[in-house]
Formats: C-alpha cells, structure tokens, sequence
C-alpha cells in the first residue's frame, strides 16, 4: 500500500508545474513583457530616425502651372538675349525634377535630439528590467498564495474527516442513550461549516490559478510543492540603504533629469542662426506659342541659407521655461523615489520578522492547542465537559494550523519582495 501511494505523489510531482518553470515561459509569453519589447523597438527605431536625420533627404519634384501670359522655359540672361535664338514661351509650364536638402547648422538641435533619444532607448532598457522583476515577484506570490490555500484545504480536510468521524461516534452514541441529540446536531453543524470553508477555498485557489493563468500566458494546472526554510532574519537596514543607488529604479530618475536637461539644451537651440542646404536639377516643358512645338530648358541651383529668429515675442523663452520646469520636477521625483524605495526596505524588512516571529508562535501555540484538544476530548468523552467544549478546542487547533501554515508563506512572500526591492527577482 505504500509503494502505491509512494508511485502516486511521485506521478504527481511529475506531471506538476514548478515555479522556476513558469517564470521561464512567463518571460517568453506574458503580454507585458511583449508590449515592454515593443516599447523598446520603437525607441530604436526613434534612435534611428534621430541619426538619419542630419544627412537631410531626396525628394522628386513635379508640377504644373498656367499662366495668364506667355512665360520662357528658363530665366532670361544677356548671353541668351544675344544670342539671337528663337526663345520658348509658353502658357503652360511643367516641371520635374529632384533636389537634395539638409540641415548645416541647427543651434546643436539634432545633436541635442541624438543624444535623448539614445537616453530614451536607455530608459526603455530599463524599464524592460523593471517589468521582469514586477513580473517576478507577481508570479511568485500567486504561486505561494496557491500553495498556501491548497495546503489549508489539505488541512481543513484532515479536520472534516475528523469530524465526520466524530459524528459518527456521537450517532451510535445516540442510538445507545448515551448523548443527546443537541451533540449530534451540533456535530452536524460544525462538519457543514468546515465544508463551506473547504469549497471557498477552493474557489479562491482557481481564481488565483486564472491570475496567474493570465500572468504566465498559459492554463495553469498543477502546481509543484515549494520547500520553504524558516530562518532567523539577519538584515542589516544600513547595507540594504547603501544598494538603493545602484538600483535601476533611480537609474531612470538619473537618466529622466539627464534627459530633461538636454531637453532645455535643445530649447535654446531654437536662439541661435539655423543654416542649410540646398540644391535642385530639373527641366521646364512646354509648348511653344509660336511653332506649337514642345521644348524643355534644364535647371539646376545649389543655395545656402540662413534663418534666425531675433524676435518671437516670448516664445522661446516659454519653451526653455517650460524644460526648466520638467527638469526640476524630473529631480523631485527622483528624491521622491529614493526616499520612498528606503521606506519600502524598512517594511519589507519589518514582514519578513514579523512572519518569522508569527510562525515560531504559531508552532508553540500549535503544540499547545493539541494538548487542550487531547484533554477536552478525554473530559467529553467522560461527561466531565460538553461537547461545545471540544469542538472549541478543536476548532482552535485548526484555526492555529492555518495561521502557522499562513505565516510560513508569508515569510517566503516577504523574502520575495525583499528581492523584487533590490531588483534580485531575475536571474540572467
């Protein structure tokens, strides 16, 4: 009978998920790690955009005009003039060409976007590390929360088995005039309360099981039993504090004021000369007034201008204002983020003691409770107490049962948050 039982956890372990299982195929399938990729290849693609942007563009031109008076195919020049050769007129021009253009000087503008747009890819990055390590966390906690319910209703259904045995001693007890028939109804009773309490629990771990479902990006089936070690915490705050630095929390808060920064550069750009380049080649078509034949005149021009803006009444100064303002708020927020990033160790520090220390004295407490419920149980049985008596006693041993089996994940779950504080949820 043992080697039955032993092949069947044994068939059971194996067909069962593990956690490290589901975080792998969770990194490879949850919709927001794919939209954090996506992010990422749009930031990319800007960085691209940024680049290509300084060596200008082609473009084909074309066009036509009408005019209300004859017009040549080409701008008239004494040597044309002189020349002595029947010049084209025409009322209907047309033109096709191509011409090439491109910035020269932008006050350092397109420098200035270059380099934010790199900052942006990096933040990208980043961010993409930060929704690995949510992910994680969020992944390991269901698993626990999972494991900790169906644990309980393992336990629960140790109590109600109990129960049921102990009404049915009270049913023959009954037919035999021993006990009343109030402790057969109140036995009846508590085994259907234990029942209700059994199929919550199990409605609570299949919508766990759908949560984590939707995390994973995949059905959610059976789960692996997860050993946990209760140690004693040995933290130390101050270390913990010294690690907030390097963390990619304020790496972003560093790369959001270094990218404001440059933002309020790119601003004032906007007061210096912008300066570019230009030059066409193309030909005029037309029909000439007089033959009635088609001509075209070829036309090319290369031109360097200059544009700079000496007074817009405010408006760039608004604009750099503006960066002012975004980049000091960039700076709040990174005060703000480590400050809170030192309260959240404090507290995950505190959770991780405080279930140490729950779980010790829920074991003590355990031990305790089963010795009043051998002894209430002796005292029933010899009509030294009432029934309520016991079934309090017993009620209490399963009540500190759980809370013992609550505390010890919750330890876990603390640790893992722990992790997911100091960004230590991911392996590479």
């Amino acid at each position: 009978m043992k080697i039955i039982f032993y092949l069947l956890v044994v068939s059971i372990s194996v067909f069962a998920t593990t956690l490290d299982e589901l975080l792998q195929y969770a990194m490879h399938h949850n919709s927001t790690i794919k939209q954090s990729e996506v992010q990422i290849e749009l930031s990319e693609l800007k960085q691209k955009e940024s680049y290509i942007q300084q060596y200008g563009e082609f473009n084909l031109l074309g066009n036509y005009i009408h005019y209300n008076t004859a017009r040549t195919l080409a701008p008239l020049t004494p040597t044309s003039i002189g020349a002595g050769v029947p010049i084209t007129t025409s009322k209907d021009i047309f033109y096709v060409g191509v011409n090439y253009e491109v910035s020269l000087f932008t006050g350092y503008a397109q420098t200035r976007q270059i380099e934010i747009s790199n900052i942006t890819k990096q933040m990208a990055d980043a961010k993409m590390k930060l929704t690995k390590e949510q992910l994680v966390y969020n992944v390991r906690s269901l698993y626990l929360s999972i494991l900790a319910q169906r644990e309980i209703v393992q336990a629960q259904m140790s109590y109600l088995k109990a129960l049921m045995t102990l009404r049915k001693q009270i049913e023959y007890e009954v037919k035999l005039g021993k006990k009343a028939k109030i402790d057969l109804l109140k036995a009846k009773s508590n085994e259907q309360s234990v029942q209700t309490q059994i199929e919550v629990l199990k409605n609570n771990i299949e919508i766990s099981k759908a949560t984590l479902s939707v995390l994973v990006g995949k059905k959610v089936e059976k789960l692996e039993f997860l050993k946990i070690e209760m140690t004693k915490p040995q933290y130390s705050i101050n270390r913990l504090y010294a690690k907030v630095n390097s963390l990619t929390k304020i790496k972003i808060e560093d790369m959001a004021v270094y990218k404001a920064d440059k933002n309020i550069q790119k601003s004032e750009a906007k007061k210096l000369p912008q300066i570019n380049f230009l030059i066409f080649a193309g030909k005029n078509y037309g029909e000439d007034l007089k033959t009635n034949e088609w001509d075209n005149k070829t036309l090319w021009q290369a031109e360097i201008g200059v544009k700079w803006n000496i007074f817009d009444f405010g408006k760039r100064d608004i604009f750099v204002q503006q960066a002012k303002i975004a980049k000091l708020d960039a700076t709040f927020k990174k005060k703000q983020t480590f400050l809170d990033l030192r309260k959240l160790l404090i507290e995950a520090l505190s959770k991780i003691e405080q279930s140490y220390a729950e779980y010790l004295g829920n074991v003590s407490q355990l031990k305790l409770s089963k010795k009043i419920e051998k002894i209430e149980k002796v005292r029933y049985k010899n009509g030294v107490s009432t029934l309520n008596d016991f079934l309090l006693a017993k009620s209490q041993t399963q009540l500190v049962h759980a809370k013992m089996i609550e505390s010890r994940y919750s330890y876990q779950k603390s640790k893992y948050y722990l992790e997911y504080l100091l960004e230590q949820g991911v392996t590479k």
